[in-house]
């Protein structure tokens, strides 16, 4: 289901038949290695499924990024549950060869939009690993504020810690 759509991009949501694409990031050791590391198949497939559980459940998730101009599946972007049960988030992540065009960018305020007209939060959170400098470029574009440093369970690391008022 299409949720978004931007000048070059449409997000929707996963299905299962996005496995194959979903590898070329989420399986790519240097793509995730600010995010706890490569998954192989069967890992990222109960990913999968768990966001398309939570999309189910909870009204958000890491959407499908699909570039218009060949409906290729380049990336995700949207949102992680929240430890607290308060806040939803950020995550985003892109296969190699879509990096340095602005495509996380776009589909970041895409996502950021989505949440401040349909989803019924007041805070979006955004942890980032220290050395990943393009990431902090994006939230700061985004209006996120740094708050800190803070433990995050999904990298097992002390990252840099934003929050953006919706």
């Amino acid at each position: 289901m299409k949720i978004y759509e931007t000048d070059r991009l449409y997000l929707r949501t996963l299905n299962i038949e996005d496995i194959d694409s979903v590898m070329s990031f989420w399986g790519d050791e240097e793509v995730m290695k600010y995010c706890g590391g490569a998954g192989n198949r069967e890992q990222e497939m109960k990913s999968l499924k768990f966001y398309i559980n939570l999309q189910k459940e909870k009204g958000h998730s890491p959407y499908a990024i699909i570039l218009k101009e060949n409906n290729e599946v380049i990336g995700v972007c949207g949102f992680n549950p929240p430890d607290n049960n308060e806040d939803i988030e950020l995550v985003y992540h892109f296969a190699k060869g879509y990096w340095g065009k602005g495509y996380a960018t776009e589909a970041a305020i895409a996502c950021v939009n989505y949440a401040r007209k349909y989803l019924n939060r007041d805070t979006i959170v955004a942890f980032i690993d220290p050395s990943n400098k393009s990431s902090e470029n994006i939230l700061i574009k985004l209006g996120f504020i740094f708050k800190g440093v803070k433990w995050h369970g999904g990298s097992k690391n002390e990252d840099l810690y934003f929050e953006l008022t919706l």
